[in-house]
């Protein structure tokens, strides 16, 4: 398997097989790169649809031209704490980012919370994100309240008064309550169409469908994120109330 960055001419057979509507298997096969790989490249230059590839041959050139100076210390270079790979890193970040946009999060806000989620503070500040991500403070405020509506970041002034950007623990839990909230929203208003439409008419019966089915979804959500955050938040090397007596 042959390894190190994609030439154009790979490029080129990855935006063919896009366009034969190939998966991303079968491109990945015929190139003999991983599958991870083909993905990566497509998500990170526009998507299947909008993938060109002497654009993203090019895009990849500025992307190791900004890197370089990583080694001489200059402006924007941030070190690695416990003695990680800086390379490793930024390779896993862009493949969360990308894994986060192909669940539906748009690219400048997958960028952004994969950011964070790789933090050890599981914070920063909009000038932390604006110097990593090397992107306007427009692009990460419209992508820090993007993410607020989603509960999966909030923020909070430290004391320096700057705003600084949270990723919790239980911020899949918050995610996850969120889209039940919204699930369970999309239910009722389904709901209030039968009567609007009329009841036992086709298009009500379909609404009183969709209202029944969104409602199950809706609450096996809740009920699951609920119990996963009660096992999930038990440290392990935690007694429980029942071991605790045990060793009394």
């Amino acid at each position: 398997m042959p390894g190190g960055r994609l030439s154009q001419q790979e490029r080129r057979q990855i935006a063919l097989g896009l366009a034969d509507s190939l998966p991303y298997a079968e491109i990945a096969r015929r190139l003999d790169r991983p599958t991870s790989t083909v993905t990566r490249e497509v998500m990170r230059n526009g998507g299947p649809t909008a993938y060109r590839a002497d654009l993203a041959h090019h895009a990849t050139e500025r992307r190791a031209h900004r890197r370089r100076p990583a080694s001489s210390g200059g402006p924007g270079v941030l070190p690695q704490p416990h003695g990680r790979d800086a390379e490793a890193v930024a390779e896993y970040e862009e493949t969360l980012t990308t894994v986060f946009m192909q669940s539906g999060t748009p690219r400048m806000m997958a960028r952004v919370l994969a950011c964070l989620c790789v933090s050890d503070a599981a914070s920063l500040t909009a000038s932390e994100l604006v110097q990593r991500l090397q992107v306007s403070p427009a692009s990460v405020s419209k992508a820090v309240a993007f993410l607020e509506e989603q509960g999966l970041v909030r923020r909070e002034r430290d004391e320096r008064r700057r705003e600084r950007y949270f990723v919790d623990d239980d911020v899949w839990y918050q995610s996850m309550m969120a889209s039940a909230r919204g699930t369970a929203q999309v239910a009722e208003t389904a709901r209030q169409g039968v009567a609007v439409l009329g009841p036992r008419t086709p298009a009500a019966d379909r609404l009183e469908n969709i209202a029944r089915f969104l409602d199950f979804v809706s609450e096996s959500i809740a009920r699951a994120a609920e119990q996963a955050r009660e096992v999930l938040h038990t440290r392990p090397g935690t007694p429980s109330g029942d071991d605790a007596a045990a060793d009394r």
